[in-house]
């Protein structure tokens, strides 16, 4: 009698969507992959990449074992022999040129493993280097800091609630591909249908046809660079029309009076003239109506307006 494949459940960890996946697990063997019908988050859904995992585990290329370069090619080393050295080799370089003399790269992953997330911020503060590069650096940094500067701490990104809104306004992003990246959204072409099948509307800003563009309800280019312009002629609509209502989040507010002193220094017409030569190039009045008026989010944007690289997937 053949016995069952036990059954595990995990986090994928490739992106902040964090998508739970059951895997069927035989002699320590992964079986099969599959979406976890019961995740809170995903609820079964699964991009390629997860269904790939399985592959990548066993790819004979995947590196198991430390590699040093000898005479020009990298061979297989112990881990003794790794640290090895590391002692013999990197200590003569911070001393000749300082701790910036070195440098570290993080892959994406890395945030998704708390062995790596715990001990890696140990590592920095030994080697002291300021010099430290990852996918973060590459794409979220900028937000990191707007929500810094906004909310009190970098970790604090607002994660848009598109599962109970009714107009979504998206900025240079591509969740059809991403996911959302930082927004942390599985199936995000599942909860856009979701959206317009209780009569909401996406708007998509962005200077190409994306994917998630092309299933928008409205796609408006733009010049890249120009949504600073775009974002303050929303802020502008919004004062003019006496749409600002923070309620009872007020308390919660700092500057109000100073951000509709300053948004009154450029009028429209100023934006208008950086604008990208297109039919269709959005009018920030309208999509600031729609967000004063419906159960709207702010827009989504995968990096701060000012930052953002206009071609970047996320």
């Amino acid at each position: 009698m053949i016995s069952p494949a036990a059954v595990a459940h995990r986090i994928c960890p490739f992106c902040e969507a964090s998508c739970g996946l059951e895997l069927d697990v035989e002699e320590g063997r992964v079986i099969r992959i599959r979406g976890d019908q019961n995740d809170v988050f995903s609820k079964g859904f699964l991009c390629p990449k997860a269904i790939g995992l399985k592959d990548l585990h066993e790819d004979p290329d995947r590196l198991r074992t430390p590699l040093i370069k000898r005479d020009g090619r990298f061979m297989e080393a112990s881990w003794e022999e790794a640290y090895a050295e590391i002692a013999r080799r990197l200590p003569p370089v911070i001393a000749a040129g300082g701790p910036d003399s070195v440098a570290t790269v993080l892959g994406n992953p890395t945030s998704h493993k708390m062995s790596l997330m715990l001990y890696f911020p140990r590592l920095a503060k030994a080697l002291g280097t300021r010099n430290m590069f990852s996918a973060s650096s590459v794409d979220q940094v900028p937000k990191m800091l707007s929500v810094g500067l906004m909310f009190g701490s970098w970790l604090s990104v607002p994660v848009p609630d598109i599962e109970r809104c009714d107009f979504l306004l998206i900025l240079g992003a591509n969740p059809m591909v991403s996911n959302g990246s930082l927004w942390t959204v599985p199936d995000f072409r599942g909860k856009a249908k979701a959206l317009r099948a209780r009569g909401g509307k996406m708007v998509v800003v962005d200077p190409r046809r994306t994917e998630t563009a092309a299933v928008a309800d409205a796609h408006h280019f733009i010049r890249p660079g120009a949504d600073v312009f775009f974002l303050l002629g929303m802020v502008q609509a919004l004062f003019d029309e006496g749409l600002v209502r923070p309620g009872r989040l007020l308390e919660h507010c700092n500057g109000l009076d100073a951000l509709a002193a300053a948004v009154r220094i450029t009028r429209p017409n100023a934006w208008r003239a950086l604008r990208h030569r297109r039919r269709h190039h959005p009018q920030p009045g309208p999509h600031a109506r729609d967000h004063a008026t419906r159960r709207a989010l702010w827009p989504h944007r995968h990096l701060h307006p000012a930052v953002r690289h206009p071609c970047a997937p996320g």
